[in-house]
């Protein structure tokens, strides 16, 4: 399978790198092909312009390759912060310009957009790893987890996707070396579980 790896965040130290570099080497041992774009170290432009917005619109050679990377893929893994409840800036700008009308998502003819989309992707499972330093129960009851919305509801539903999970690690800020192992460990099995290894015919 080809899975398309998506990684936003800033410091190569932090531990959303571990992760995304956990789930890249888990997934080329069990045989898959990977696409890794870390958008902050390549400088992902995630500003969109208002000749870029309609679908019949010219895209640049850079969200051409990345719709090229999310059309072509057989998954989709999305590793990133909560920040404010929302993906860091970046990754919504890659969402603005790479999640397009025509490429991940239409409207049947004589829908000027009002209607319900007609999802495009092959990829039929979407996997989202969060780190967070706010506790789950004030996450689900205060703030009531818009991060499960954006992604389960407003986008991978949207595109045709039928399976979706997420992972929240917590708190991070305060975790142990010991912990954050182990939240290596559970990634790697998300991995296993989703994206077993491949059995050549």
């Amino acid at each position: 399978m080809n899975i398309l790896l998506i990684l936003a965040h800033p410091n190569q130290n932090s531990f959303n790198h571990a992760i995304a570099q956990t789930c890249h080497d888990r997934l080329l041992a069990n045989g898959h092909t990977v696409v890794l774009h870390d958008l902050y170290a390549e400088g992902f432009d995630p500003l969109i312009g208002k000749d870029e917005m309609h679908r019949q619109a010219q895209i640049d050679e850079t969200v051409q390759s990345h719709c090229n990377d999310l059309v072509g893929s057989d998954g989709i893994i999305i590793v990133h912060p909560n920040w404010w409840g929302q993906p860091p800036a970046i990754l919504k700008g890659w969402i603005d310009r790479v999640i397009r009308p025509g490429v991940a998502y239409k409207f049947e003819d004589g829908d000027n957009g009002e209607g319900i989309p007609v999802g495009l992707l092959k990829a039929n499972m979407g996997l989202v790893i969060n780190t967070s330093d706010t506790a789950e129960k004030r996450e689900k009851i205060i703030f009531n987890d818009p991060l499960e919305t954006i992604w389960k509801n407003c986008i991978f539903d949207f595109c045709g996707m039928k399976i979706f999970d997420r992972k929240v690690f917590r708190i991070i800020v305060t975790s142990t070396l010991e912990q954050r192992r182990e939240w290596l460990k559970e990634t790697e099995q998300m991995v296993d579980n989703y994206f077993p290894i491949q059995i050549e015919n």
